[in-house]
């Protein structure tokens, strides 16, 4: 049987709560850290040619407009909910 979308949400934050009660949260934000920046120096710089400080300079960069590019989603979301919300109001 096929979860309702709001059944799946709450499955979700419940694994979400159970992991976290388990789990070092600081640990974790490292670890994703480190791996976003390894993913930017490779799409930057694939072959490992520029110096340490540009190469860093331009990570820095990137994580940066990553990180814009989610608040904008986010932001698109909210925006969204609002309006549907509004919508189902009488």
């Amino acid at each position: 049987m096929a979860l309702t979308p709001e059944q799946r949400r709450l499955r979700a934050q419940i694994a979400a709560h159970i992991r976290w009660s388990r789990e070092d949260p600081t640990a974790n934000a490292v670890r994703a850290q480190a791996g976003l920046v390894a993913r930017f120096e490779r799409e930057i710089d694939p072959d490992g040619t520029l110096e340490p400080a540009e190469r860093a300079r331009r990570v820095e960069s990137a994580r940066k407009a990553h990180m814009k590019r989610l608040a904008l989603k986010s932001a698109k979301a909210r925006r969204r909910r609002a309006e549907a919300n509004r919508e189902r109001q009488p």
